[in-house]
C-alpha cells in the first residue's frame, strides 16, 4: 500500500519522470514538489505549507496552486505561509495578515479585498456613444466616473494562456514543466 501511495503522490506532483534521480539532484522547484508529496504520505487532514511556490516557474506555480485547491476540495485543511500574495489570493479562502509579529487583519479573502465604495460595471461591445451615455448617467446621479477602460489580466494568466495555445497547436514540441 505504501509503495502504491508513494507512486501516486510522485505522479500527482508531476515528478514521475524524475523518480529515479537522487534528491540531491533535484532543483529547488522539484524539492518543493517532493516536499508536498512527503507531507501527504500519511493522508493527513491538516497540511502546513511554507512558501510552497518558491523556486517554481509559472507552470510549476500554477500546478502547485491547483494541487493545493485539489486538496482543499478533498476536505483537507491547508495552512499556507507565503510572501507571494498573488498565490495566497489564488488559493486561500481565509487569511491572516501579520506585520512585525502582530495580527493586523483576519478574514475571508473576498471580503477583505472588496472595495466597498466603488461600483464596477463590466460590459462587452459598447460603442463610444454608449460609454458616454453611461458617464452622463453616473454624473447625473452625483457620482464620479473613475474610469471606463478595458480590463487587464495578470502576467501569470497571459503566460499560461500562451503556453496552452502553443501546446494545442499541431506539431508542437514536447515541454516539461519545472
Amino acid at each position: 500500500e505504501r509503495k502504491q501511495r508513494v507512486a501516486d503522490l510522485i505522479d500527482m506532483v508531476g515528478l514521475d519522470w524524475a523518480k529515479r534521480r537522487q534528491l540531491k539532484e533535484y532543483s529547488k522547484g522539484m524539492t518543493r514538489r517532493i516536499g508536498l508529496a512527503q507531507a501527504l504520505i500519511n493522508d493527513p487532514d491538516l497540511i502546513v505549507l511554507d512558501e510552497p511556490t518558491t523556486g517554481l516557474g509559472p507552470i510549476g506555480t500554477r500546478e502547485m496552486k491547483e494541487l493545493i485547491l485539489k486538496l482543499k476540495s478533498e476536505g483537507k485543511t491547508v495552512v499556507m505561509c507565503s510572501h507571494l500574495l498573488a498565490d495566497v489570493q489564488d488559493v486561500c479562502d481565509r487569511i491572516a495578515i501579520l506585520y512585525q509579529g502582530d495580527l493586523k487583519e483576519l478574514g475571508r479573502v473576498d471580503s477583505l479585498l472588496k472595495v466597498r465604495d466603488v461600483t464596477q460595471i463590466r460590459a462587452q461591445g459598447l460603442s463610444d456613444a454608449a460609454k458616454q451615455e453611461i458617464r452622463d448617467v453616473i454624473q447625473r446621479h452625483g457620482a464620479e466616473v473613475l474610469g471606463i477602460e478595458n480590463p487587464t489580466t495578470t502576467l501569470e494568466e497571459l503566460f499560461l494562456n500562451i503556453v496552452r495555445e502553443s501546446e494545442a497547436r499541431p506539431g508542437r514540441r514536447a515541454t516539461q514543466s519545472k
